[in-house]
Parts: C-alpha cells; sequence; structure tokens
C-alpha cells in the first residue's frame, strides 16, 4: 500500500495543487483501509491527521474532527463511542483554567503583576533579564504563552531604548566633542542592540519554560493527563495539579536559571561588575526605572473588579493544591472520594470559574460603580476563548481509544519488544530529542497528540518514564520563529535573525532534554515510583494485556 502511495504521488496530476493532494491522499488511503486489517485501519487514520497536522493544509481543528468520520466509516468504533472522547474531563480543566486566564487578562492583572516585579528586580541589565524571565513564566504558568510573551516584549523594548537614549545623552555630556559623540552613539547603539536580542529570547523562551510548571499551564501537559486517564484508567489519579507541579516546577526553574546563563553569556558577556550594574551612572538607571514606574501609575489604584479576580484565582489554586496534595489525604479524598473519583480537578475549576458570572447576581443587590457590572461575560469568553485547543484534545482522545479498541496498541508494543535490550534512560533521551526535532516544524500540541499514545505502549517500563519527559519536551520549540507563536512575536520585536534565535536555541533544546531528564530520575522516579511497573498502570483492554503477556519478562 505504501508503494503504491509513493508511486501514485509521483505522478504529475498529484502535484498539480494542494487540494488534489488532499482528497487524492484521503481517497487512497480510505481504499486501502477498507481492505486491511482493524489495527492497519487505525494507522491509515493516524499517518493522514499527521500528514495534514504537519502541512495544515487543513486547519488543526478540523483534523482533529476527522475521527469523528474515518473510524466509524473504517469499522473501527461507532460514532457515539469516538464523539465521547471530545469533552472529557480534562477538557473542563482546560477550559476552567482558560476562563481564569481570560479574567486575569481582561481586568489588566498580569500587567499589575508583571510591573510590579520590574519594579522590585530594578532596571541592571542582567537583573532585568531575570526579572523579565521570571515574570513572563510565572505568568505563562497561568495564562497562555503568546499572551504573556506579547505583554512583556513592549514593556522590555520600552525600558531599553530609554536606557539606550539615557546612556548616550550622559555620554554626550560627559565627552563634550562631537567626533567622539558619533562614535559613542553608535557603540551605545550596537551593545543595546546586542542587549534587545537577548532579552526578546529571554521573553519569549521563558514563556514556553513557564508554561511547563503547571497542569493547565501548556496544551501538552493537559494531553498527558488525558491520554493517561484514558490508557490506564486504573492510575488512581496519578497526574493532577498538585503532583505535577510538584514534578514540573522545580524542572522549570532549573531551566530558566540555565537559559538565563546561556543567553547572559551569548549577549551580556561573564563581565559581571558590567552586567549586573556595578559603577555605572546613576541617572540611566533612575531614568529607565521612571519607565516602569510610569506605566505603573497608568493603571490606577487596584480596582474592586481585579480584587475579586485575584481572590478567584487564589482560591482555585489553593483549592487545586490542596484537593489531593499526596503527603495527606486532601479535601476531595475527605469529603467525597472515598470510594471512587467523583471530584476532580476539572469539577474544582468548573466550580470556582462559575463564580465570575455568578457575581453579576450580588451586583443587583450591591451598588458598585457603573462601569462594572460583572467580573466576565460570555461575549468576552467568545471571543477569546482558543475553542479549537479543546478539539485539538478531543482528537487526540479519539486516536488514543482508537489505537487501544483496534487492536493497533498491541501490534505498536510487540514492535518495540527489541527496545527492551537498550538502557531505559538512553530509550528517554532519544524520544526527547526526537520530539524536541518535531515540535519546531509542528505545533507541539500536535506532536504530544500524535507521539503520547506510542509512547505509552509498553516496553516493559513505566510508561510515564518516557511519557513525562516526551511531554515537556514538546514546549522546547526554541530554534525557529515558526515553531511557536512567542518566538514569531519576539522575532518581529528583536530586530532578530533566524541565526539568532537557532543559535541560541540550539543549545537550550540539548539543555532542556538533559534537565528533563535529570529531573525523572531524580526526584520524578521518587514521586511516582517510576522503576518499577505498577499493575494499577496496566492498560484497561483485556486484549491488551493478552496480546503482550507472552512477550513480557518476569
Amino acid at each position: 500500500a505504501c508503494e503504491q502511495l509513493i508511486k501514485t504521488s509521483e505522478q504529475p496530476h498529484w502535484r498539480s495543487s494542494c487540494r488534489s493532494e488532499r482528497y487524492l491522499t484521503s481517497l487512497i488511503l480510505l481504499r486501502v483501509g477498507g481492505v486491511c486489517s482493524q489495527e492497519a485501519k487505525c494507522g491509515f487514520a493516524i499517518i493522514l491527521m499527521a500528514l495534514y497536522w504537519c502541512t495544515e493544509c487543513i486547519p488543526l481543528a478540523m483534523t482533529a474532527l476527522l475521527p469523528v468520520v474515518l473510524f466509524p466509516m473504517l469499522g473501527i468504533m461507532e460514532a457515539s463511542e469516538v464523539c465521547v472522547q471530545y469533552l472529557k474531563d480534562s477538557n473542563m480543566l482546560f477550559f476552567g483554567g482558560l476562563l481564569v486566564a481570560i479574567a486575569v487578562e481582561h481586568w489588566n492583572l498580569h500587567k499589575r503583576i508583571a510591573l510590579q516585579v520590574l519594579l522590585i528586580v530594578g532596571v541592571k541589565p542582567s537583573l532585568l533579564m531575570i526579572g523579565f524571565m521570571s515574570t513572563t513564566a510565572f505568568l505563562s504558568m497561568w495564562i497562555s504563552n503568546t499572551a504573556s510573551t506579547a505583554m512583556m516584549l513592549p514593556i522590555a523594548n520600552a525600558v531599553l531604548q530609554q536606557l539606550c537614549d539615557t546612556e548616550a545623552r550622559a555620554e554626550e555630556r560627559e565627552m563634550g566633542l562631537r567626533a567622539a559623540k558619533d562614535g559613542q552613539d553608535n557603540e551605545t547603539e550596537q551593545k543595546y542592540e546586542k542587549l534587545s536580542k537577548g532579552m526578546s529570547l529571554s521573553v519569549c523562551y521563558s514563556a514556553s519554560i513557564g508554561g511547563t510548571a503547571t497542569l493547565t499551564g501548556t496544551t501538552p501537559n493537559v494531553i498527558l493527563k488525558g491520554q493517561i486517564d484514558e490508557l490506564f484508567p486504573g492510575n488512581g489519579g496519578i497526574i493532577n495539579f498538585a503532583s505535577w507541579f510538584g514534578f514540573a516546577f522545580p524542572n522549570m526553574v532549573l531551566m530558566l536559571a540555565l537559559s538565563w546563563l546561556w543567553l547572559q553569556f551569548l549577549y551580556l558577556g561573564f563581565n559581571l561588575k558590567k552586567s549586573f550594574g556595578c559603577g555605572t551612572k546613576k541617572e540611566t538607571d533612575q531614568e529607565a526605572f521612571q519607565v516602569i514606574k510610569d506605566e505603573y501609575k497608568k493603571l490606577g489604584r487596584m480596582t474592586f473588579a481585579e480584587a475579586c479576580v485575584l481572590t478567584i484565582f487564589t482560591l482555585l489554586v489553593l483549592l487545586w493544591f490542596t484537593r489531593e496534595p499526596g503527603f495527606i489525604p486532601g479535601w476531595a479524598t475527605v469529603l467525597f472520594n472515598k470510594d471512587k473519583e467523583f471530584v476532580t480537578d476539572g469539577t474544582v475549576a468548573i466550580l470556582i470559574v462559575s463564580a465570575f458570572f455568578f457575581f453579576s447576581l450580588l451586583c443587583l443587590f450591591i451598588p458598585l460603580d457603573d462601569d462594572f457590572s460583572t467580573l466576565l461575560n460570555w461575549d468576552i469568553v467568545h471571543e477569546k476563548m482558543p475553542w479549537n485547543i479543546l478539539l485539538l484534545l478531543g482528537g487526540g482522545f479519539a486516536l488514543a481509544h482508537g489505537s487501544e479498541v483496534s487492536g493497533l496498541s498491541i501490534w505498536l508494543g510487540e514492535c518495540l519488544i527489541p527496545l527492551q535490550s537498550i538502557p531505559p534512560f538512553a530509550i528517554s533521551i532519544l524520544l526527547c530529542l526526537l520530539v524536541a526535532m518535531f515540535t519546531e516544524c509542528s505545533s507541539n500540541t500536535a506532536t504530544t497528540t500524535l507521539f503520547l499514545p506510542i509512547l505509552a505502549i509498553a516496553i516493559q517500563i513505566h510508561p510515564m518514564y518516557v511519557m513525562l519527559p516526551c511531554t515537556i519536551a514538546a514546549s522546547l520549540a526554541f530554534m525557529l520563529p515558526v515553531a511557536t507563536p512567542p518566538n514569531a512575536i519576539a522575532f518581529s520585536y528583536g530586530n532578530l535573525k533566524v541565526i539568532d534565535m537557532a543559535k541560541a536555541g540550539f543549545v537550550l533544546n540539548f539543555v532542556g532534554v538533559l534537565i528533563i531528564n535529570l529531573a525523572v530520575n531524580t526526584w520524578g522516579a521518587a514521586m511516582f515510583d517510576l522503576n518499577t511497573f505498577p499493575t494499577a498502570l496496566k492498560p484497561s483492554s483485556a486484549k491488551f494485556n493478552d496480546g503482550l503477556k507472552s512477550h513480557c519478562h518476569p
């Protein structure tokens, strides 16, 4: 079938247009799928979706809906069984997290937090980079990476421009000579142009890194939780907000610190006395500091709405952490989850975000400002909610379920049995490098959706031993401007060339993979007991277990 597909693709009419490519590919794969086994049919559906996701010849969300058509027509699953996969608990968790992020952005709370942090760290070059990176990473833990990058980069550019102008004026007064001034101006501009590149890269990289720290910070994290719950329903809620944060937050801090050191070396050098601002002119710092201060003053005093959003946001985070912390029984375990897991992180998310809308009822009885009627309304949600991401999540869950039902999981498990002879840490590193390379030319959501069901197949090691690092590796898109929206935004702001981003990102990709695998083999192994293959993580399908039993070593 593959040889026939290649021969067909070499014909002139095949290359005539993107439209003919889409339909001919679909027809050929559907035709081949009609005469093949269940495993092959599911494989053809996955290959077709992979081609469409990589080439983006149709919208990603539309590709994610193809299982609704392909699986019933190929006889893999009934349509009702496929459609159920598109609205699971993980979707509710992600939807609730996005609603909170929309509320935070709507009331400019994220900008207030960012400017307040910058006022604390100051405007010394290295400290300024630390301030922007830590602030962007923190915001990306709760709001979208794109939004945090789009907000922080204009502030960074304004501060750097003020630093450059102030230093140029100070040197002009000090030198007093026109010729010397011209030469010094060029040197100052070159220095700040280089610093601007480093600052732009630091913001977009920290946005991607920060999103890995929380379960709702970026889409691949939620996909992992959904895939684990789908493929291994007896896992006992091994992935929840608290357990993910306990594993991923130290990893994020370590990656952020090493990223800062690498960018410091590339764009500021290791002259700590100079880069930390020792001995520089105070006037330069004061005027740049005033730019940040003026931006903060424009926000005015914290409004009643901002205070409410901050309170609800804080309450949500506290409930997530204490629902099932692991080391002690959580409130959900004591009150609701004694026999089954009735209350999940998704339940908590929807409960708390509903407060944004119930608040409008309170406004009917309490007189407030005329400009304030509710914390959030559905028109704002409808406008800002990335609905396509919810469909992408569902498409991934449908693929995972189809792989299990069709028997493709058994076939892949048998094919991967020779990998048992390779040390687990080597398998993890190689797979992370593969995912990190693939995500440079494909969205991290599509990458995770395609790889995770395959990585879950038994190589007789704990499935999360490879799924955890590869999920985070999908966010290590540092080399190309088209890899992520934050990279594209930075490319337009920082006078960057592709080679600048590739040079900085190439090293960070390898550093990130090594850090992730260090985390998995140290505190990750202790937290999730990754050195054994527990019965609770065996797939639910009896067919899967029977198919692999004969191949498993004692």
